[in-house]
């Protein structure tokens, strides 16, 4: 397919696609199922079924240096003042393929079996509790600082063992680091990624090493008897799948829980029938992940040539799949363009799928279905107190906050 004129106002940078990108969605899936973009030089993918038997084709990967080098691949390598972010990056799961994803993967799963998630519930459920309250104290507040942020991060760290008074830095180091996954992050950004990376890896760096010293019921602990016991585990994949785990584990369910209130503001009829019904709180949680997707897209590299829809991809070129736009296909959900809390059929690709599929989806449900259980029931009068402003953010979408009252 040729290169992508424009669209219904299809612009990642523009503050009108931002804060509505789902029009532009529905043109881009009527106009094709491929298309070339060159700001970015990748090709985006707008359907659900595309999408997501992409995410399980082995032809594509999170990366290619498990195969190529970059000049093969007829890429160049990131700056080497860029380097600390990408050894950090690099390493973590997500970015890996078998057989070392499969490796790093397999041990830190043991972390977020169905067992594991339903003894933490107890935990989640009570924090939830306590957050909500200090919220009705208080008269209202900032739901995604009150609330949506201090719930999975004080969850995620209690996991890995992060001790109550070493916690403040984790959110803003997180989000600097997540600036790189956004569209042509520019150089500032990257600097703040960088010194960003470089703080969080000293300080698990000396995290690892107490542990090593005095094991504790935490993961990082288990991680390093793991590796003790044989399982091949370097410092250097500890710290990263620790930093996964933390950026991953909290980054969607913050947004997913501001931008799931602010849709149901938005639309005070289902607002009130969950209200009066709280059983609807599990499809609730999935339908508001699926309207507005806190995860818009994920990249994929070519690592042998595709053909989709007639379109050869060469090797080397790289593949957005906008998670967005296949949560609004009409292919996949019966008008998608309604929020139907009682959605029963919703195959919705908010956690991804294939061998990347989140590892931490069932946590991330339980903290997202517990929250708003805590604020239906203790601020049931919840309402917004001010029109939130949307971040500039396109891959990872949020709000830079949700003033509420009670």
């Amino acid at each position: 397919m040729a290169a992508l004129e424009s669209s219904r106002a299809f612009d990642p940078w523009d503050p009108a696609f931002l804060a509505d990108p789902y029009p532009a969605y529905e043109d881009l899936r009527a106009r094709g199922r491929v298309h070339y973009y060159e700001p970015t030089n990748q090709w985006l993918v707008p359907h659900h079924a595309d999408v997501s038997a992409l995410l399980r084709d082995r032809r594509l990967g999170r990366t290619y240096q498990h195969r190529f080098t970059h000049e093969d691949f007829g890429r160049t390598a990131p700056p080497p003042e860029h380097e600390p972010f990408h050894v950090l990056n690099d390493h973590g799961m997500l970015d890996l393929e078998p057989p070392d994803h499969t490796r790093i993967r397999r041990l830190v799963s043991k972390a977020f079996t169905p067992r594991t998630v339903e003894r933490l519930k107890p935990y989640v459920e009570g924090l939830a509790g306590e957050l909500v309250e200090r919220l009705v104290e208080a008269g209202g507040g900032d739901l995604l600082t009150d609330v949506a942020e201090p719930l999975p991060v004080s969850v995620i760290a209690e996991m890995l063992g992060v001790p109550d008074s070493e916690r403040a830095p984790l959110r803003p180091w997180s989000a600097d680091i997540c600036g790189m996954y956004e569209l042509n992050p520019s150089e500032d950004v990257a600097r703040k990624a960088v010194r960003a990376s470089e703080e969080f890896t000293e300080y698990l760096r000396g995290l690892i090493e107490a542990r090593r010293k005095e094991p504790a019921d935490d993961l990082i602990s288990g991680l390093i008897a793991a590796h003790d016991e044989g399982d091949r585990l370097t410092e250097q994949e500890m710290i990263s799948t620790c930093v996964l785990l933390l950026n991953a584990g909290h980054e969607a369910t913050v947004n997913a829980t501001v931008n799931g209130w602010w849709t149901l503001f938005r639309h005070p009829g289902q607002l009130a029938a969950l209200r009066a019904d709280h059983a609807l709180i599990p499809t609730a949680v999935e339908e508001l992940m699926r309207y507005d997707t806190p995860l818009q897209l994920f990249e994929r590299w070519v690592l042998d040539d595709i053909e989709i829809d007639g379109t050869t991809i060469p090797r080397g070129a790289e593949i957005a799949m906008l998670f967005g736009s296949a949560n609004h296909d009409a292919e996949a959900f019966e008008n998608p363009e309604t929020l139907d809390l009682s959605r029963a059929e919703n195959p919705h690709i908010s956690f991804s799928a294939g061998i990347h599929y989140c590892i931490g989806a069932p946590l991330a449900r339980l903290e997202l279905a517990a929250s708003m259980t805590a604020l239906l029931t203790k601020a049931p009068g919840l309402s917004l107190a001010e029109e939130p402003v949307r971040k500039p953010n396109f891959v990872i979408r949020g709000l830079e906050g949700l003033t509420v009252e009670v």
